[in-house]
């Protein structure tokens, strides 16, 4: 100190004495935030962080110079898109200093991006990420039952978009319960409503089709339909789903995540149940149809029976004439060994007294023993003498 005599002094060329650093700091962050107060900036996203406490910091740059920004849990929680490095923004916020470094920065307030809405890109950024998953993937859609016996409807109550659909579906077929799954569907935290009322359908017993409808409206009025919310209980529903979301112009992820897109709520009743006037002209022309095949048919299968007996009664006499030849050859051969057939031809059996024992030798006929002599006409008893 003693070496810098204008260090006290009062009149010094330097002005102001400031006896830390952080007392200089501290006058500088007052003057700056003083005389600038709130700033508006455009810039490019870069160094972008997300710490856990949730606070954005990153930087501003342009091509010549860049800027610190943070941005507070509250306010970053706010934001409808997401940051990323890269994507020009406009954002308004109050300059200061961050007294520990003696850097000036910028506590954003509001970011929105450069060219677009912040509802167009955070719409984007949804789209891109959830596509990346196969949410829309057309591999993933299931297809929906000829004749649903019941069905749910997620819509409000009170709309037109109910009472077009049941118009529909009570005019088209009768054979189908409709289940109404009460929603709102328009206003703030609608996409958490709707999101909850299609699982609750997808779990009602019996409910093979849920319907996600509401009527026209503006793109803010349909932004529930675009919510992460709604997409995932559609992909999850255990059943498959028909989102009649709008009008034909209007796409929301809602709808490209269904089952099925219907262009309005009538054309979801056309969609999930038959037409019975349709149904009974076509079973009319498949009745038709079976009686003229029928009677095709009948007279085919005549003809073929009719071949069939032919063929059977050949194969039958064939059969049975090889069967007389056989016998003829049995009745041959047996005639031959016929015992009479030999006494037939001169020839005769010696009977022991008996009449029963054949006499093979004379031993078996001694003398004075009398025999029985078998010719083919008859029979003659002898006495043997010698």
């Amino acid at each position: 100190m003693a070496s810098f005599p204008w260090f006290q002094a009062s009149d010094n060329p330097y002005g102001v004495v400031f006896e830390s650093v952080a007392g200089l700091t501290e006058r500088i962050k007052d003057a700056l935030e003083s005389g600038f107060g709130e700033v508006a900036i455009r810039g490019e996203v870069s160094n972008l962080s997300r710490p856990r406490s949730g606070h954005l910091y990153f930087s501003l740059r342009d091509q010549a110079a860049s800027v610190r920004v943070v941005m507070w849990r509250s306010d970053a929680q706010r934001l409808p898109f997401e940051l990323a490095d890269g994507l020009a923004v406009r954002l308004v916020g109050r300059l200061t200093v961050y007294s520990p470094r003696g850097e000036y920065q910028i506590i954003a307030q509001a970011v929105e991006p450069e060219g677009m809405g912040a509802g167009e890109l955070a719409f984007r950024q949804l789209f891109a990420r959830l596509s990346a998953e196969g949410l829309f993937d057309p591999d993933r859609k299931r297809r929906l039952p000829r004749f649903p016996r019941k069905i749910a409807v997620v819509t409000s109550p009170t709309g037109a978009a109910v009472r077009d659909l049941l118009q529909v579906t009570g005019r088209r077929w009768s054979g189908t319960d409709v289940l109404i799954v009460p929603t709102r569907v328009q206003g703030i935290g609608v996409g958490k409503e709707i999101a909850a009322a299609i699982e609750l359908a997808g779990l009602a017993p019996g409910v093979e089709v849920v319907v996600v409808a509401r009527g026209g409206g503006s793109a803010e009025d349909l932004s529930p339909f675009n919510d992460e919310r709604v997409v995932r209980a559609i992909v999850g529903c255990p059943a498959p789903v028909v989102a009649a979301v709008g009008h034909e112009i209007d796409v929301t992820l809602a709808d490209l995540a269904a089952d099925r897109r219907a262009l309005t709520p009538s054309e979801a009743g056309e969609l999930v149940v038959p037409d019975a006037a349709e149904m009974a002209m076509h079973l009319d022309r498949l009745a038709q149809a079976l009686r003229h095949a029928g009677s095709g048919r009948l007279r085919d299968a005549r003809l073929g029976l009719d071949r069939l007996a032919r063929e059977l009664n050949a194969a039958l006499g064939q059969d049975l004439e090889r069967r007389r030849h056989r016998l003829d050859r049995l009745k041959t051969s047996l005639e031959a060994l016929n015992p009479e057939a030999v006494l037939a031809r001169g020839y005769s059996l010696t009977l022991a007294d008996d009449g029963k024992s054949l006499v093979r030798d004379p031993s078996q006929a001694p003398v004075g023993n009398l025999i029985q002599t078998v010719l083919a006409g008859g029979r003659i008893t002898s006495r043997v003498e010698a």
